[in-house]
């Protein structure tokens, strides 16, 4: 691939797009083009994926996160690379002239080519900002080209949730972190509200009290949301023994639960959430409240993943925490 895709081609397109956009922007009734970036971008997909979603999910994220987008699309065809373009995303912020642009990069390669693409994808990093590496195909992982993809990144964004073995994706997790690779899983991310609501249950002094009490604890999760329950499951087990507590963790499936509902009892304790439309019903013993849960969408899911590019100490615990009940007997 690295002969058929020059880094050295793409640079230069990318000057050359930046020169015509700015003499268009001064031609026109517009007082130019701002180019932004805080990161270079590499999205790994499958051709097969919905292009055109894709795009809406990365224009949204442009104001916010600005970014140079190198959008790697594996396909089937022979050809060890078939293609790659140039382009911009634009936009022009409420009550100015000025347009503010980032670049996009389009390659498409098939799998034969993985081990080349570093060579050709690392020049195109912006120098001296982070590389966060999106990879939206599940089956990559298992691959040794992996690795090297993996390491021109400061972070790694997956989603366990579309690997089709739940158990396995967490193994397969924790092995990458174990290799040191800093980890984003957007299972992990659909889930930061359910935390953040279940600690504030027990901010205050009597109920942080009773945690020692808390014997039982259940996750129960829909036919997509495992890995997130899994999940869910070992941290609530990690943050009650590091508060002193101890109670049985039970993560089951039901057909009746669309995404997760959590349950723990202890002595005069009941706490449950559960998901109503788009809000969160928490209950506590005969209280209960409702806080808004928009459903998880790849935008609110990136966006919060974009904005800590730094290592998550509470996901690397959890997943190990975590590959250990999937598999009690490896040690």
């Amino acid at each position: 691939m690295a002969a058929a895709i020059s880094p050295d081609h793409i640079l230069k397109e990318l000057a050359d797009l930046w020169v015509t956009m700015g003499k268009k922007g001064q031609t026109e009734a517009a007082a130019g083009v701002l180019r932004a970036c805080t990161m270079t971008l590499i999205v790994l997909s499958e051709e097969s994926e919905d292009a055109a979603a894709w795009g809406e999910t990365i224009a949204a994220l442009m104001p916010e996160h600005p970014a140079r987008t190198v959008h790697v699309r594996l396909c089937e065809e022979r050809e060890r690379a078939l293609s790659e373009r140039v382009y911009a995303e634009c936009w022009m912020p409420f009550g100015q002239r000025r347009q503010i642009c980032c670049e996009q990069v389009e390659i498409s390669v098939n799998q034969d080519a993985l081990g080349d693409l570093p060579s050709v994808v690392l020049p195109l990093a912006v120098a001296d900002l982070p590389v966060i590496l999106w990879c939206r195909t599940p089956s990559l992982l298992g691959m040794t080209e992996f690795r090297a993809i993996a390491a021109m990144a400061r972070k790694v964004i997956i989603d366990s949730a579309i690997m089709p073995d739940p158990r396995d994706a967490i193994r397969r997790m924790d092995e990458v972190r174990a290799r040191g690779v800093v980890l984003g899983d957007l299972a992990w991310t659909r889930m930061t509200r359910w935390r953040d609501m279940l600690a504030q249950v027990f901010e205050n002094r009597e109920r942080f009290a009773q945690i020692a009490s808390v014997r039982r604890a259940a996750v129960t999760y829909g036919s997509t949301y495992e890995t997130s329950a899994r999940l869910m499951g070992a941290w609530i087990g990690d943050s009650l023994a590091q508060a002193g507590g101890a109670a049985e963790i039970a993560v089951t499936r039901s057909d009746a639960v669309p995404t997760i509902a959590i349950e723990m009892e202890g002595d005069g304790l009941k706490v449950e959430l559960a998901r109503r439309e788009e809000t969160l019903l928490v209950t506590v013993n005969d209280a209960s409240h409702h806080t808004s849960l928009p459903y998880p969408t790849d935008y609110l899911m990136m966006r919060e993943e974009l904005g800590l590019v730094a290592r998550d100490p509470v996901l690397e615990r959890t997943l190990s925490s975590a590959a250990r009940l999937a598999y009690p007997t490896v040690k």
